[in-house]
């Protein structure tokens, strides 16, 4: 599975309130209403920037601490973001992305600059930046999880499969 889209690169230590403050969380259960808050704290252009083309949140270390709730990686999603890419993840966050299927990859990010256009192949485990000509590697995820992204989310994967086939 390849994806290619623009570099959006953002720090250290992004919480899942940075994604989608506690403000909205409890305000609406429409994840296209909600997309368009995506980041504001950290970046108030972000839908407008990503949304219509796609893009890749790049970050840096233990990318979306924080709340255990769904909405985080459900918002980044709906705001048109094709994968995040960080040297690190929290847990929590990193299942939930997979769970509702949006990509989440470990490699070093320090080798991107916001704005780089990037290819990410999942199952070769490369981010090609096509900007600088240059290749990041990183581990595939294992196949229960690659299987899921591929379905579209672990709910897409049981009503595909009517259950948890593999």
């Amino acid at each position: 599975m390849e994806i290619r889209a623009t570099a959006f690169k953002y720090g250290d230590d992004i919480n899942t309130d940075y994604i989608i403050s506690g403000k909205y969380k409890f305000k609406s259960t429409d994840m296209e209403a909600m997309a368009v808050h995506a980041m504001e704290e950290l970046d108030p252009r972000y839908y407008e920037k990503v949304k219509p083309n796609g893009g890749f949140l790049v970050a840096g270390r233990n990318f979306g601490m924080g709340s255990s709730r769904e909405q985080a990686p459900l918002v980044l999603i709906h705001a048109n973001t094709k994968a995040v890419l960080a040297k690190s993840f929290a847990r929590i966050f990193f299942r939930n992305a997979i769970n509702t299927g949006l990509p989440v990859v470990e490699c070093d990010t320090d080798l991107v600059d916001d704005g780089d256009d990037l290819e990410l192949d999942l199952t070769a485990g490369v981010v090609r930046d096509i900007t600088k000509g240059t290749e990041i590697p990183f581990a595939p995820l294992p196949p229960v999880m690659a299987t899921l992204l591929a379905d579209g989310g672990l709910v897409e994967h049981f009503r595909k499969h009517g259950g948890f086939a593999l």
